[in-house]
Formats: C-alpha cells, structure tokens, sequence
C-alpha cells in the first residue's frame, strides 16, 4: 500500500489590539511555503498553534482581509492562547 504523506498547512494572523477590528489573513500556504510560515514566525518569537481545522477554514479565504464573524470564536481562542502565553513571558 503506498501512503501519501500529508502537506503540511499553514496560515497567519495579524491583530492589533486596539487598532485593528479583527485580525486579519496575511499568509497561507501548504507544503514549503508553510514550513517557511512557521520557520519565520518561530524566528521572530511568533507563539505557533497547531489546529488543523482552523488552518482548512482559513486556507479558502483572501489574503489581507479581515476574518469573518463566523470564524470568531475559533480566532478568539487561538489569540487568548497568545495572550497566556505573553502574561507567562
């Protein structure tokens, strides 16, 4: 049986916190061009979360727009882990 290795996906958020609405997509990829999503965020001290079925719902989205409303909730728990994560630092 020959197996497929999965790809590898990756999506980036930007949030100002005060100055932005919303966060917004302003990388996606698959593959290298994901690896090279997380290699520069772990590069600039960028927290990575790993949710697979966060990255498949933004991956159909336009670049630089902002995150619809029904993505929210989703986007809203990935950025309190970002915030925990700055409070332990």
């Amino acid at each position: 049986m020959n197996m497929k290795k999965q790809s590898v996906k990756a999506a980036a958020l930007k949030y100002r916190r005060g100055k932005d609405s919303s966060p917004s997509l302003v990388a996606k990829g698959r593959g290298k061009v994901a690896e090279k999503i997380i290699e520069i965020a772990k590069a600039h001290g960028i927290p990575v979360k790993e949710d697979s079925d966060l990255v498949e719902l933004l991956s159909v989205l336009d670049l630089y727009r902002e995150i619809p409303p029904d993505l929210y909730k989703a986007v809203a728990e990935i950025l309190a882990f970002v915030y925990s994560l700055n409070r332990k630092a």
